[in-house]
């Protein structure tokens, strides 16, 4: 039984930078990523016929069991109040996506203290396969697994031209063996979460050094012991980097363990009555982003 993961988050950060503001509804409010999120995930349940569906969210964007560890994660896009900065005209249009994504009957979870990224990675690790993960969010790379035929659709390039990310493209596209991104992503850091990576070891090192070993523990081994794979330098700025590298595969691997509620994932039936779907669509002027999505579902 199929089944798609959606980064929620992910993909209405997306619709809002993707369609016009100009698009409002009744009251003038923009509705642009609303129309944007109901398009790209009707295309998705359409492309990929998956029999169940979930629509992971953010119990907390920065949780506390990875800031206090690390006080620099994500504090790039953290705003005066200590809250993530979102666009003054994005953070209206959640609560009314979240109220039809419920109208319509599909699953959503977001847990306390973890990341949608931890609640899509605890689903996808239970499941048998085949699990779609829409995402434009590379993160999520560490997931990818084709045993359990586990593949990213990453959306970094838009919907049209998406990638459809397994071991083979991982491989491909940064040079290393598909199943160690995320030791690949722990060395290199990622800027855009205000994560350094092990100091002065940059893409083209991590690559390297994740073509010899398999895990961080064997990395900074090999950097202790003098191990002649790693060149003098990097075994300097890895010990270096070990304060990090303790704290590193906390922050930056994907929680396995969430405490998830009981959701059921299948696709919903249709109900007797869609009146609530179309005071949405009549309120909202969300037209044609209602009716793409009843299609969707088959009703």
């Amino acid at each position: 039984m199929t089944l798609l993961l959606l980064d929620s988050a992910s993909l209405w950060y997306r619709a809002f930078y993707g369609m016009p503001d100009t698009l409002v509804g009744r009251d003038g409010q923009p509705v642009n990523a609303i129309k944007g999120f109901l398009d790209m995930s009707a295309r998705l349940i359409s492309q990929y016929q998956p029999s169940r569906a979930l629509f992971a969210t953010e119990g907390d964007w920065r949780p506390t069991w990875r800031t206090d560890l690390f006080p620099g994660y994500k504090a790039n896009r953290v705003d005066d109040e200590g809250e993530e900065a979102e666009p003054d005209t994005l953070s209206p249009q959640i609560p009314i996506l979240l109220d039809i994504l419920d109208a319509f009957g599909l699953a959503q979870i977001g847990v306390d203290n973890y990341e949608a990224d931890d609640v899509i990675a605890t689903v996808s690790v239970a499941e048998r396969g085949p699990t779609f993960i829409a995402t434009g969010d590379r993160d999520l790379f560490q997931l990818v697994n084709d045993k359990r035929r586990v593949k990213v659709v990453y959306l970094a390039k838009g919907l049209a031209n998406h990638d459809l990310v397994d071991l083979d493209w991982i491989a491909k596209k940064y040079g290393i063996p598909g199943d160690r991104y995320a030791l690949f992503a722990l060395i290199r850091g990622d800027a855009s979460d205000g994560l350094p990576g092990i100091k002065g070891i940059g893409e083209k090192g991590a690559a390297a050094i994740a073509n010899i070993f398999t895990s961080i523990e064997d990395v900074l081994e090999a950097a202790h012991s003098g191990d002649d794979r790693l060149t003098p330098n990097l075994r300097k700025k890895i010990i270096e980097g070990e304060e990090y590298i303790k704290i590193a595969p906390t922050i930056v691997h994907c929680a396995l363990d969430v405490p998830l509620p009981p959701v059921s994932y299948f696709l919903p039936k249709r109900p007797e009555s869609l009146q609530d779907i179309y005071r949405y669509q009549d309120e909202y002027n969300l037209g044609a982003s209602i009716d793409r999505m009843i299609a969707a579902l088959g009703w």
